[in-house]
């Protein structure tokens, strides 16, 4: 993989399905279907789908392709695969509370290698450069020509004083009951992968998640908080979050800076 190519159209293609997004967003009330599993999807989700799959698959016809979006897709078992999610927070969106984010991946056997996490409404943007090193761009944005961009990296956390990121949609007893075993300093709530993005930029330094995600949810934020210095491991054992699972769902996860001391679940202290 070129991967200087790859970072290029990962970002291009980001870019223009945000703009898509917001031009919804901004516009007037749009029709909110269901999907099989009760989740919502939008016009939104379905234009930026679009933009992203077609770009991906012209630079990239021999890498094989999952997208949230694309039910024919979830059968997919090539261990190398883009994955998207091309509007993760959709109830965020719905809301217009901003909290969403376009996400694209790269995985190379099980390991989220390069991605990005753009968040329209809120003007940020992060990805993982050519060389792998984590960035934040600051816009304003354009497809064809790169920002101001600065390096970013976990925090070294305080263990008497934590910072800690929940979900804002899926927040529940399980999550807090966890989160109450470390000395937390502050808690703040976040929508999408932004979750992930504030650990990697030293924002939180914790982000447990004890419910259902899917690997288009969580990858491309796993592969800029690897860029940055951090880690996703398994709720259950602190083993490494592996992606190619079957039907691409997640156990629950902790995403987290590594100076932070994990807690085990109760039932296993």
């Amino acid at each position: 993989m070129d991967f200087q190519k790859l970072t290029d159209i990962m970002r291009r293609l980001a870019l223009q399905a945000g703009d898509k997004i917001m031009e919804i967003y901004d516009g007037p009330d749009f029709e909110v279907q269901l999907k099989s599993d009760d989740s919502p999807v939008t016009i939104a989700d379905q234009a930026a789908d679009d933009i992203i799959s077609a770009g991906l698959r012209a630079a990239f016809p021999d890498v094989a392709l999952v997208t949230e979006e694309q039910a024919d897709s979830h059968g997919e078992t090539a261990k190398t695969f883009l994955i998207v999610d091309p509007l993760d927070g959709t109830k965020e969106f719905i809301k217009r509370r901003g909290d969403f984010t376009v996400n694209i991946a790269y995985v190379v056997d099980g390991e989220p290698v390069r991605g990005i996490v753009y968040a329209p409404a809120k003007g940020r943007l992060f990805y993982t450069d050519a060389d792998g090193q984590s960035v934040e761009e600051t816009g304003p944005f354009a497809a064809n020509e790169t920002g101001m961009k600065s390096p970013i990296a976990v925090s070294e956390p305080d263990n008497s004083a934590l910072l800690v990121v929940a979900s804002k949609s899926h927040r529940d007893a399980a999550t807090d009951n966890y989160i109450a075993r470390y000395k937390v300093a502050y808690m703040k709530s976040a929508g999408s992968s932004l979750k992930f993005c504030l650990v990697a930029t030293g924002e939180a330094d914790l982000y447990p998640r004890v419910g259902r995600t899917m690997e288009w949810d969580t990858a491309a934020g796993h592969a800029v908080l690897k860029g940055a210095g951090g880690a996703v491991v398994r709720f259950d054992d602190h083993t490494p979050l592996t992606y190619g699972k079957n039907i691409f769902e997640n156990p629950f996860f902790i995403a987290y800076a590594p100076g932070v001391e994990l807690k085990f679940p109760r039932c296993q202290s």
